[in-house]
Order: C-alpha cells, then structure tokens, then sequence
C-alpha cells in the first residue's frame, strides 16, 4: 500500500541538519554503507581498518557539505534520527575534488588511492551529466544525490520515499537546476527510485562495480498539496 507523504510526515519531522547533528549523521551513514559495494572497493574492505577510511571518508563528507552550504535533509523521530539525503551541487566551488584542505584530510584519514578513486568517481559521474545535458541551453546545474540512507531499525517503513520527496523538493525550490543524478549500484533501489520517476541516464563503471546512473528532471507541475514542508 502506497503512504501518502502527508501521512508520513505525521509520522516524522523533516528538517535540514544543523552542525551539532552531523555525528548523529555520520554514525546513520556508516552503519547503512557500510556493506555498499561501491564503497567497499574505493575504500578496499579487504583491508586492514576499512571500517576506520569509511568513518573517516563518510566524516570529510559531511564537513565538506557543510562548509559548502549544501543540502542536508534528516528525518526524525522524536529525538531519534531516522534518516539522512545529501545533495550537492556541482559547480566552480563544489566539484570533483572539492577543497584543497578537502582533499588533505582524505589523504591523510582515507588514505591516496581512496581519495583518487573518489575523485575519479565524481569526475566520471559530471561527465555522463554533462553529456547527458548537452542539448540544453547554456550551462546546465544540477543536483547529484551524493548520499541517502534510513538507519537499519526504520527500514522498511516508507522512510525513503520521504527522504527522496524530500531531495525533490529541494529541487522544486531551485529554479535554476535541470534535475536530480544519482549514481545506484545495488538492483533493489533501482524498482525506487524508478517510482519516483527517476530514469536511466547510462551504465557506469567505477573502479571494480558496476552501476546505473539515474536522473530526475526537473519540471514544474508539482502541486501545492504535494510539496513537503521542512520545520
């Protein structure tokens, strides 16, 4: 049975990450990626202290989103917190790469060929998208849905259709982007994000594991009674 969004917000609260919740963020995300293909072959779970580049890798991610002002979506329960989307914004200040001290502190906590990989990864994500918007006029923004979780206790429960209608949003609010990417690499999101409307973009292969490539366009027929609301 379909939930509507309206019910699923009686059930919880949405509302952007301040910078005291971004442990509580961090925790979340590195108990739901932690047996992610794609970050057990960037960060080479086959190795000593995996465990130890993925908290580090998932905490760099987080400050750089925050220094950079990027969209940080949480869904809570009470006081618990039940689910998290980042969005990034890909331009001259938030790119592959990011920030000179970005990359400094990976190399240091995630180690050189993590950090490359990443960059990599991100750098062959903005390639598809740009192709992939090339018809457009002018020089096409969009959002990349660089991280979307529910913590293990609350799957299940409806909760990522909640933090995907959220990231829309987000998307309604921004006149200026052509949609939302996001890079899947596990068959079960795929049937998801395909009810969201979400359509392939092109396979893509990054390091060892294979993936798809998704996009959702932005239009402008969403209605009032749809939207979702932050607190």
């Amino acid at each position: 049975m379909t939930i509507s969004k309206q019910a699923r917000l009686r059930d919880g609260q949405l509302r952007y990450l301040v910078a005291e919740e971004l442990k509580l963020a961090a925790s979340l995300l590195y108990q739901a990626y932690h047996d992610d293909p794609l970050l057990m072959d960037l960060f080479q779970a086959d190795k000593a202290d995996y465990e130890k580049r993925l908290r580090a890798a998932i905490r760099e991610e987080l400050n750089a989103f925050w220094e950079a002002e990027q969209p940080m979506i949480g869904i809570f329960d009470e006081d618990s917190l039940v689910g998290v989307a980042c969005l990034t914004r890909p331009g001259k200040s938030f790119g592959p790469g990011k920030y000179w001290h970005w990359r400094l502190k990976m190399l240091l906590t995630a180690g050189y060929v993590s950090t490359r990989q990443l960059i990599e990864k991100e750098a062959l994500i903005q390639e598809a998208m740009t192709q992939q918007l090339a018809n457009g006029a002018g020089e096409q923004h969009y959002h990349m849905l660089a991280f979307i979780a529910v913590h293990p206790r609350y799957q299940q429960n409806g909760w990522g259709h909640l933090l995907i209608g959220a990231a829309e949003q987000v998307l309604d609010d921004d006149s200026d982007s052509a949609g939302i990417a996001v890079y899947i690499t596990q068959a079960k999101y795929l049937a998801l994000f395909g009810q969201h409307n979400y359509r392939k973009v092109t396979d893509l292969q990054v390091g060892g594991v294979a993936g798809e490539l998704l996009f959702y366009p932005h239009t402008e027929t969403a209605g009032a009674d749809d939207a979702i609301q932050f607190v």
